[in-house]
């Protein structure tokens, strides 16, 4: 009986060490010196919170209490002593308003070489709006800075967080695997240059759900090396639509696979669902991807395939795209074209586009039926089809 009670008691005295040693511990930035007044630079006490949670063996909350921060760019590296970090973000993190300041720094906020960290919340305030104005004057202006990135980083989450106006792209993902994006809001003005909501590219099991994206550029642009990659529930508008591409710009490229798209909303955007690739040779391809259940509201081109991109036409006249498209399927694709070819399939005269599937697509143009205009493609069609099928 004495040995039971023991045990027992040894047990209690386990789970209660444990628990305290699995207890996440805090990190304000205020107390580490941080100011919520917009003004003063806040990079210092960042770069400490992180420094500390990155060395804790317990799994510690970096906290951003209420209020607005300013912040040079920063870089979080890793690798750290835990794979359960989290940013807990309840105020605002503000980029300096004069563009120069981190315009030519690639990034503002960058995650690198990390394993399991979560960003929950806050707002992500790039005050873009100056070096826009900039660009759209034709003058010369820094490339811009992407707000957040992350690069070579696995099992990341970023969930219920707002991006505005970011100097160049929202958000990057690159070269990681097992990221899931979860109620996250991109906005910028649609006439904004080059601020892509959400780029992914070298990486795999990328997951984007229940986001509302409004920006100048592609709402989620998916580059070479994505595979494995899932988008649902996701308003798209105003932007450029969900683009797979630009591909095939180097010769030898890693090529695009498995990617779903489904439960998509695109209102007064200038793409639908979009692939595209460079008019020149590459060891690129895409195959394996599906659109499903997308709504179509005022789109300039819902269903587009181009495979003859080549910007001012420089570096690739006269020729024509290495990147190899096959097995993509759009199904239910439904609403209404801004213009009147609504699906376009524009392949490859080397490398054709094949197993091309339509099905339950029905589109229209100022209430009339749209048309349908394809160049080197190859595929079927099922259900009801509207613009006719001309594959």
């Amino acid at each position: 009986m004495a040995n039971h009670r023991s045990l027992i008691l040894l047990s209690f005295l386990f789970i209660f060490i444990y628990s305290a040693m699995a207890k996440a511990v805090t990190y304000s930035v205020t107390t580490l010196g941080a100011k919520p007044d917009g003004k003063t630079d806040s990079t210092k006490a960042f770069l400490s919170a992180w420094a500390k949670a990155c060395a804790s063996v317990k799994p510690p909350v970096i906290y951003v209490p209420a209020g607005r921060f300013l912040l040079r760019n920063a870089v979080f590296s890793g690798p750290c002593k835990n794979s359960r970090i989290t940013f807990r973000i309840a105020g605002t993190l503000v980029a300096p308003s004069d563009y120069r300041v981190i315009g030519n720094a690639g990034n503002w906020l960058l995650f690198q070489h990390v394993n399991g960290v979560t960003i929950s919340g806050g707002i992500l305030d790039g005050q873009g709006t100056g070096l826009w104005a900039c660009k759209n004057s034709g003058k010369s202006c820094p490339s811009g800075a992407t707000t957040l990135s992350f690069s070579n980083s696995n099992n990341i989450v970023v969930k219920g967080l707002v991006s505005l106006n970011s100097q160049m792209f929202h958000i990057v993902v690159n070269g990681c695997h097992n990221v899931k994006m979860q109620g996250v809001k991109v906005s910028a003005s649609g006439n904004s240059p080059n601020t892509d909501g959400i780029h992914v590219q070298m990486s795999s099991g990328v997951t984007i759900l229940n986001s509302k994206i409004s920006t100048g550029d592609d709402c989620v642009s998916i580059g070479p090396g994505t595979s494995n990659l899932w988008i649902e529930n996701v308003a798209c508008g105003p932007g450029h639509g969900i683009s797979i591409g630009s591909l095939g710009k180097d010769l030898k490229e890693a090529g695009v696979q498995n990617v779903t798209v489904k439960t998509v909303t695109f209102t007064n955007t200038q793409n639908g669902v979009r692939i595209k690739s460079w008019g020149r040779a590459s060891t690129g391809f895409a195959r394996n991807i599906l659109f499903q259940h997308c709504a179509m509201n005022n789109v300039q081109n819902p269903v587009v395939v181009d495979q003859k991109y080549c910007p001012d036409n420089k570096g690739c006249p006269g020729e024509v795209s290495g990147v190899k498209i096959s097995d993509v399927t759009y199904q239910d694709i439904h609403g209404t074209s801004a213009t009147e070819v609504a699906v376009k399939f524009d392949c490859s005269s080397k490398y054709p586009c094949s197993r091309i599937r339509l099905e339950n697509v029905k589109l229209t143009y100022k209430n009339e039926a749209a048309l349908a205009s394809c160049s080197n493609a190859g595929g079927t069609s099922a259900g009801t089809v509207q613009p006719t099928s001309c594959l």
